[in-house]
């Protein structure tokens, strides 16, 4: 009878002793926060993403022609007057031909001897009060103040910025000279060069294709600066593709609007024969005063004549 007893006094101490509490559960792991959720630090928008500058969007930006010349540009001589100076509240454009500008500082391949049309000269100037070097500046050539257009009143002076369009390729440069009165349709051969377009003076250029979008009131300084050109024409191109596609444009300035200089004017714009332009007092500034006479002894040349030689 001793052992069952013993078994029963075992049972009855493990029942009086004191239990441990069960451990307690873990808890809950804290997720992690989310991107959206981490509070922005004040100040600071959001990253915008922002689609590519291409020539296909330029090209359908400025699909639509609100006329601001009051009349037609020829591309050449003995061309039809065809091409208009189109508008919108941020830019003008044309769409017309290229012919190669070589004229200014001479060059290995911008002089006398590899364009026969070469004058050392251009309608605005460097910081430092030479011409500007064809061969080494994307430039481009607008037409000189006429009755058709006047580009002073739409707020493009010597240094504005321009993005030129052809085929897949976007480039930009500066206005760098003046040509006849009544033709378009002109670029350095830098320019040229940097489009895939052949750059030859005599024989160079393309025949059609190319569209010339300058940014209203803008400027380059020094005008010589092909990087800040690059850099303000992709920031203003950016800002015209975000901008309504239908916006119109407002009745222009004709007393010479507003403006930066960019270069200096210089004697004149090249053999084309256009006088130099004078540019504008600057911005918030008042019309430039008509532009000079041709400097003495300056050789006139159409422009047509370098068609010509090809």
């Amino acid at each position: 009878m001793r052992a069952p007893y013993l078994a029963l006094a075992a049972a009855g101490a493990s029942l009086l002793a004191p239990t441990s509490p069960p451990p307690a559960p873990a808890p809950d792991p804290v997720p992690a926060p989310s991107a959206a959720a981490v509070p922005r630090p004040a100040g600071k928008p959001a990253a915008r993403h922002e689609d590519p500058v291409t020539a296909a969007r330029l090209r359908a930006r400025v699909r639509a022609c609100v006329p601001v010349s009051r009349g037609r540009y020829r591309t050449d001589a003995h061309a039809p007057a065809t091409v208009p100076v189109c508008g919108t509240r941020e830019t003008v454009f044309w769409k017309a031909d290229l012919d190669i500008d070589c004229d200014g500082r001479p060059t290995r391949r911008c002089n006398r001897r590899t364009d026969p049309c070469f004058v050392p000269r251009t309608a605005y100037r460097q910081s430092d009060g030479r011409p500007l070097a064809a061969e080494r500046l994307p430039y481009i050539v607008v037409p000189a103040p006429s009755r058709i257009w006047n580009h002073r009143a739409d707020g493009v002076r010597g240094g504005s910025v321009a993005a030129v369009v052809y085929r897949g390729r976007v480039r930009y440069a500066v206005v760098g000279d003046t040509g006849p009165r009544d033709l378009v349709g002109e670029a350095s051969y830098a320019t040229a060069r940097a489009l895939g377009i052949p750059p030859n003076p005599r024989h160079g250029g393309a025949d059609s294709g190319v569209t010339y979008i300058v940014f209203k009131n803008s400027r380059v300084t020094p005008i010589q600066d092909p990087a800040a050109a690059a850099a303000t024409g992709e920031r203003l191109a950016r800002r015209f593709l975000g901008a309504p596609a239908g916006a119109g444009h407002p009745a222009p300035d004709r007393t010479g609007g507003t403006g930066g200089t960019g270069g200096t004017a210089g004697a004149g714009g090249g053999p084309r024969g256009a006088p130099a332009g004078t540019p504008g007092a600057g911005a918030g500034g008042t019309a430039s005063a008509a532009p000079p006479a041709p400097a003495p002894g300056r050789v006139t040349v159409p422009r047509g004549a370098r068609h010509s030689l090809r």
